[in-house]
């Protein structure tokens, strides 16, 4: 499982994407990574009024408040926090895991 914070949608997992992980956790079976991502989930949809959701597996929830500058571009560029359920190192829908 993966938590993460950047100015794209966790789905797009563009060159260096790992860079921007804040956490990691691994579990030593489906049934306790699940509960932890339905934990995690249910947390940030409390913090977050937006969220998207991809292929069962990729989660982002932002607001729209949050934001951050960038010097390149000369914007504003939306700050998303995303979830990544992971099994084996690859993006997997956590309902099919069980």
């Amino acid at each position: 499982m993966i938590y993460m914070k950047a100015d794209y949608e966790p789905w797009w997992m563009f060159e260096g994407w790992e860079e921007t992980i804040r956490t990691r956790h691994s579990f030593d079976n489906a049934e306790e990574a699940i509960v932890y991502c339905e934990q995690l989930l249910a947390e940030l949809r409390v913090k977050y009024t937006l969220e998207a959701m991809k292929k069962d597996c990729f989660y982002a929830f932002w607001s729209e408040c949050e934001k951050d500058f960038c010097e390149s571009c000369d914007e504003d560029l939306q700050l998303y926090h995303g979830v990544i359920f992971m099994k084996d190192g690859k993006p997997t829908a956590y309902r099919v895991v069980v």
